[in-house]
C-alpha cells in the first residue's frame, strides 16, 4: 500500500460517508499475517530432513514460470488496486492528472530506455521498486504501531529493501551469475541482516508496547526468511513469504474500504449488479480480480496477438504479459504510495482498530 501511518493518523477515524457499523481494520489480524513465515520455515525444514528435498525439486525453481502462481499472487491484488481507482468516478477525477503523468512518464522511460539501457539495468530498476513497494507497505503499517522516529523508520526500511532487493536478485538472476557472485550477494545480504539485527534491537527500546514489538520484529523477520529460504535454495518460499503477506494484507484494505463504501448504497456499476444478483459484498473483488488476472494470463497474448495479425498483418508475442501486466504493476506501485495517505478520499472508508 505503500503509505506511512503516523501515530495521530492511527487514532483518526473518519465517520462521515461509512455505513452505521463499519468494518474496522484490525491490527492484530495484520500481523497474524505473518503466521506465513513459520509456516514457509517449517516446510523447508520437514522438507529437508523427512522429504529428502522432494518440495525444493518438486515446485519450480523461479515461481514466476508457475502460472498458477501468477494467478493466485502478485496479479490479482495488482488488478484489485486498479479497479478500486478506476470503478470510482470520484477518485479517477481526483488523481487523474497523476495517472496521465505517470502513463506519460512510464511510455517515455520504457520506450526510450529499451533502447538505450542494458537490460539487466532496467531489470533490476524494477526489481529494486518492486522490493520498496512491498517493504513500505509493511513498515509503513507498523510504525504507528511501533511509533518509530523518522530516523528509525528509514533505517528500518532501507535495510530490509536492501536485503530484499539482493534476495530478489540472486533468485530471479541465479541463472546468469557465477558461484563468486552468488557468494558476493550472500555476504551482502548477511551483513546487512546483522545491521538490521542491531537496528531493531535498538528501536524496539523506544517502542511502548509489547505488541508493536512483535510488528517490529515480524518486518525483520520478513527479511530474515527472504535470506534464509534463498540460502537454501528453497527459491518458491523465499518468494512466496513477502507476496502472500503483502497480498494478504492488500486485500484486507480493499475488502474493507469496499464494504464501508458500498454497503449502505453501492456507488458503482460493479456493485450494483452485485447487489442485484445477491453476490456477497466480501467476493465481488477477490473473484473480479482473480478473474482478470486469470483471463490475462491464460487468454491475454494469445488474443492479442491474434488481432494485431488480423488487422496489421505482424506478429508481436506477449504484448499482455510484457505491456499490460507490465503497465498495471508499475502504475500500482505508483498510485498505492498516495491513495492510502491521510488525504485522501479512499481513507474516508477506512478506519483502524488494535
Amino acid at each position: 500500500l505503500g503509505f506511512i501511518m503516523t501515530t495521530e493518523e492511527l487514532q483518526q477515524v473518519s465517520e462521515d460517508h461509512l455505513p452505521k457499523k463499519p468494518l474496522a481494520i484490525s491490527f492484530r489480524w495484520l500481523l497474524g499475517v505473518y503466521a506465513i513465515i513459520p509456516i514457509c520455515l517449517l516446510l523447508q525444514l520437514v522438507d529437508s530432513h523427512f522429504w529428502g528435498g522432494f518440495l525444493k525439486e518438486a515446485l519450480p525453481t523461479s515461481p514466476n514460470h508457475f502460472v498458477f502462481f501468477n494467478i493466485l499472487f502478485g496479479i490479482p491484488h495488482i488488478v484489485a488496486s486498479a479497479v478500486v481507482m478506476t470503478s470510482n468516478v470520484d477518485y479517477l477525477k481526483t488523481f487523474k492528472v497523476k495517472v496521465i503523468a505517470m502513463t506519460l512518464a512510464l511510455a517515455v522511460f520504457f520506450g526510450l530506455g529499451s533502447q538505450w539501457l542494458p537490460y539487466y539495468f532496467m531489470y533490476i530498476l524494477v526489481a529494486s521498486w518492486t522490493v520498496l513497494h512491498v517493504l513500505k507497505q509493511q513498515h509503513g503499517l507498523a510504525r504507528g504501531v511501533c511509533q518509530l522516529s523518522d530516523r528509525q523508520f528509514n533505517i528500518q526500511l532501507y535495510l530490509s529493501v536492501a536485503a530484499g532487493i539482493l534476495v530478489y536478485i540472486g533468485i530471479f538472476l541465479k541463472n546468469n551469475l557465477s558461484p563468486a557472485e552468488v557468494l558476493v550477494i550472500k555476504s551482502l545480504i548477511s551483513v546487512l541482516s546483522i545491521a538490521l539485527v542491531v537496528s531493531t534491537f535498538s528501536c524496539q527500546k523506544s517502542v511502548p508496547t509489547l505488541f508493536g514489538k512483535m510488528f517490529l520484529w515480524a518486518n525483520a523477520f520478513l527479511v530474515f526468511s527472504g535470506f534464509y529460504l534463498f540460502a537454501h535454495e528453497h527459491y518458491f518460499l523465499a518468494i512466496l513469504v513477502p507476496r502472500l503477506v503483502h497480498d494478504i494484507t492488500a486485500y484486507i484494505f480493499y475488502v474493507t474500504h469496499d464494504y464501508n463504501r458500498h454497503s449502505v448504497e453501492p456507488r458503482n456499476f460493479i456493485y450494483r449488479g452485485a447487489k442485484k444478483i445477491g453476490l456477497s459484498i466480501f467476493l465481488v473483488l477477490p473473484l473480479l480480480s482473480f478473474a482478470i488476472a486469470f483471463g490475462l494470463q491464460q487468454y491475454g497474448d494469445y488474443l492479442c496477438q491474434v488481432l494485431i495479425e488480423f488487422f496489421f498483418g505482424v506478429e508481436i508475442r506477449r504484448v499482455v504479459t510484457l505491456v499490460v501486466i507490465g503497465y498495471l504493476s508499475l502504475m500500482h506501485y505508483y498510485t498505492e504510495s498516495f491513495t492510502w495517505k491521510g488525504d485522501s478520499p479512499y481513507r474516508q472508508f477506512i478506519t483502524f482498530t488494535k
